[in-house]
């Protein structure tokens, strides 16, 4: 795997990719590929996130847990998909609740790269998945990974708003300071929560604090 990532990221987690459990995950992938495995999404888009929102542009973290695994959906950002691709029943639901919180309107555009480049950083907590099989690239290193993006977050920025959403985002607050930053819990946006995500209000009042905090609020409209 050719881990090309955005320079200040690349400082931030350089010890991360010299450690044994990230060479052991690359070995892993480089397998899965020799197998003739699909993996989602393309190579050049895994670190797509990074990309888009520095290390000093974040300002909102949105946690998922792991790409889509169905061809053409998966784009290295948390709940996005392309633009011409259905819109996922969970991201249907983020939209509705927007409108409803903001009092606007959404295009419907199921590409969020919009909001990556606002500040919001999409980051699932699994980053590849094998075509077809949800969570199947789940304990293979990408958890370790990544919980040690949420750490250097939390200790080296100041007054990000982390939105966890389900049991499984929530489980990762306790690697965030919240003297430091601030963290709303939700239900999971996904119909099987039973529509328990709606009235979060979590986009207006992220907004709210990112204004008390003296930052530019996130224009959540596309």
């Amino acid at each position: 795997m050719d881990v090309r990532i955005e320079p200040s990221w690349k400082s931030a987690l350089a010890a991360e990719f010299g450690k044994p459990y990230f060479e052991q995950l690359v070995r892993f992938l480089h397998a899965q590929k020799a197998e003739g495995k699909v993996i989602y999404p393309p190579g050049g888009a895994i670190f797509r996130a990074f990309e888009l929102t520095p290390v000093q542009a974040v300002k909102v973290v949105i946690l998922g847990q792991d790409p889509y695994h169905n061809p053409g959906e998966a784009m290295g950002l948390s709940f996005s998909v392309p633009e011409g691709v259905r819109t996922p029943p969970s991201l249907r639901n983020i939209f509705k609740e927007v409108e409803t919180d903001l009092g606007i309107r959404m295009s419907g555009c199921p590409n969020l790269e919009a909001w990556a480049r606002e500040g919001v950083l999409l980051l699932n907590s699994i980053l590849t998945v094998e075509a077809g099989r949800a969570a199947s690239h789940r304990g293979m290193g990408w958890e370790t990974f990544t919980d040690a993006v949420i750490s250097y977050l939390s200790a080296h920025c100041e007054g990000i708003v982390f939105l966890l959403w389900g049991n499984f985002a929530k489980a990762k607050a306790s690697l965030i300071d919240t003297s430091r930053h601030h963290v709303l819990l939700a239900a999971h946006p996904s119909p099987l929560a039973g529509g328990a995500f709606f009235g979060c209000r979590h986009f207006s009042r992220a907004n709210e604090i990112l204004l008390r905090e003296g930052k530019t609020p996130i224009n959540w409209q596309i």
